[in-house]
């Protein structure tokens, strides 16, 4: 009886073991599952097309590719399609200058000069490596450089001759002063690189990284190079998808050159916890927080450290990861090393939500709720448009746009209309115009498109009305004001010219965060003020009031903010019939 009592509690103990490990399984497969509806869903709303992994405890849980990499062709993104990473190149330049500075080659606190001597010695004597790769040098982004991209961005390069087009430019600020995102500084690196090695940032790359990390699927993308399983990069414009402009990769270079697969990916994130490349003194510096940057992040060396929130719920995780955009690509690479676990999102139709679905995968791996993707109401309404008319795209649009699974965004519906108007269908295009003032009728911008497309039209009254609304509503809306000059509408009423005192401009200088990682970077030369959103032109701002400015070139208006002290500590930003609050990172 003993012997059969320990017999019968042994198969009960194996049962209750594989039953536990059924509910392991299936709750590990539940995880998988929810991931791929998510991914799905946001592929499927046009919002998504590119590859995914993602791994946890340092195993890889799920890969997969989403709609095409190339359109023309048919030809499917996979987990092993090549994608250009844009600035997750600049975490493996980093790892270049930490290797040489690990090999006794170079010191991290030595003037640039003492590696590169032609470089202008009033900047190149102050400014050192550790700026370089912080991010703190106060070299001017040369990516943000007024039409760089329409006058520059096809012309091959030397890397010798390319830093001629910023060097001689007045530092922005003292190096080490403050975080300002600046792709020149990584360039600089990729020049210091082989200043150093004798070989080209190219080579550098092979050599002391893919190659001892099998990274067979990674390299430096040169256009004329014959890659198998390339994705092609490609942007949207309303409902629909063309080519990306091209750019010649000897600009990007050390800042954003590189093309990888999310399985390298894979491979570079789990070398990163040894010491195969790099001693554990240098990673440790490779990872360590220097500066705050982004909000609730800071910056190390090529990466953001902080942070990041858990699906929509009040947890969060430490991470160390970065983002990346180049024509016709975004990506996102998010380590989290208390959990061994890696997301990596590489999308070739643009911009990607990559920071919002990084997020909803973290809340789905920790069991957290998470927000799925909506529609688009403009991109519905577009496609109804398309097959069967603007009487039923008109139609659709109120049938949907107050269901719970679309989004409505005037930006969006905004769009819609300039399609229309780009494709001489004016008509059409007035009609999307009334329908977004109607939903939106305290927006100055809707009242401007409306009132351009009815001087398409030849409706001069009802324009001048339409443009006269729209000032009302943002009196700098000086494009309205341009517009009415053309019609012949007297708006002496309407122009002010405003001064505001040097002293006043001096105290806006600094850095607003708008969301995660989107700031806006106010400026002064002379006694002109300008700003500059993230991965974009830099644009002058104009005065309303000691207070209040507003832009020229786009319908956008900037308040800033004073705190009880009187100290300002924030902005508001006002374009496209939304407000956002920006609050003040740095003076």
């Amino acid at each position: 009886m003993k012997s059969n009592s320990n017999h019968s509690f042994f198969k009960k103990g194996i049962l209750m073991l594989f039953l536990l490990s059924i509910s392991v399984m299936s709750f590990a497969q539940t995880k998988v599952e929810q991931i791929d509806e998510l991914i799905n869903t946001y592929q499927e709303y046009g919002k998504f097309n590119g590859s995914v992994l993602v791994s946890d405890q340092g195993k890889i849980i799920y890969k997969k590719g989403f709609g095409m990499a190339n359109m023309e062709w048919d030809i499917s993104n996979k987990a092993n399609t090549k994608h250009r990473l844009g600035s997750i190149t600049k975490q493996f330049t980093a790892m270049l200058i930490l290797q040489l500075a690990a090999e006794g080659k170079l010191d991290l606190q030595a003037p640039i000069t003492t590696y590169l001597p032609d470089y202008p010695k009033a900047a190149g004597d102050i400014i050192t490596s550790h700026h370089l790769l912080t991010h703190t040098s106060g070299i001017p982004n040369y990516t943000s450089f007024p039409k760089f991209m329409a006058d520059e961005s096809r012309t091959p390069y030397t890397p010798s001759d390319f830093v001629k087009k910023f060097d001689g430019k007045e530092l922005d600020f003292t190096p080490g002063e403050k975080f300002s995102y600046s792709n020149s500084g990584y360039f600089l690196l990729g020049v210091i690189v082989e200043k150093l090695s004798g070989k080209s940032y190219e080579q550098m790359l092979e050599d002391k990284i893919f190659t001892p990390l099998n990274m067979k699927e990674t390299g430096y993308d040169n256009h004329g190079d014959i890659l198998k399983n390339r994705a092609t990069g490609y942007e949207k414009e309303g409902g629909a998808y063309i080519n990306s402009r091209y750019l010649d990769m000897t600009i990007p270079y050390a800042a954003g050159s590189m093309y990888s697969t999310v399985e390298d990916l894979y491979k570079w994130d789990q070398a990163l916890y040894t010491t195969t490349i790099l001693s554990k003194e240098y990673m440790a510096m490779y990872f360590k927080s220097y500066i705050s940057a982004f909000g609730n992040a800071d910056y190390a060396y090529g990466w953001a450290v902080g942070y990041e929130k858990i699906g929509t719920s009040t947890d969060s995780i430490y991470t160390i990861g970065h983002g990346g955009g180049i024509n016709g690509f975004n990506t996102n690479i998010s380590r989290a090393t208390s959990n061994k676990s890696l997301i990596v999102l590489l999308n070739n139709t643009g911009g990607a939500p990559l920071n919002d679905m990084t997020r909803a995968i973290r809340g789905i791996m920790h069991g957290k709720t998470y927000d799925m993707p909506k529609k688009s109401v403009a991109d519905a309404v577009m496609a109804v448009i398309e097959e069967k008319g603007i009487d039923a795209g008109i139609s659709h649009f109120n049938s949907i746009k107050d269901d719970e699974t679309y989004s409505l965004s005037e930006r969006e519906m905004n769009n819609v209309g300039y399609q229309l108007m780009g494709s001489e269908k004016v008509e059409e295009a007035s009609k999307i115009f009334q329908l977004i003032i109607e939903e939106n009728p305290t927006s100055s911008n809707a009242y401007d498109s409306y009132g351009e497309s009815l001087m398409k039209l030849g409706k001069k009254d009802l324009a001048i009305k339409n443009y006269r609304k729209s000032v009302e509503l943002n009196p700098n809306n000086q494009n309205g004001i341009d517009f009415l000059k053309k019609l012949g509408d007297d708006v002496i009423d309407l122009v002010k010219d405003v001064k505001v005192s040097d002293a006043i401009l001096e105290i806006y200088i600094g850095v607003y965060e708008l969301q995660p990682g989107f700031t806006l970077t106010v400026t002064k030369e002379g006694n002109q003020l300008k700003t500059q959103a993230t991965g974009q032109d830099v644009f002058d701002i104009f005065p309303k009031s000691d207070t209040e400015f507003y832009l020229k070139v786009v319908n956008a208006q900037l308040v800033f903010n004073k705190n009880d002290t009187g100290d300002v500590d924030s902005m508001t930003l006002f374009q496209g019939g939304r407000e956002m609050i920006g609050k003040r990172l740095e003076k």
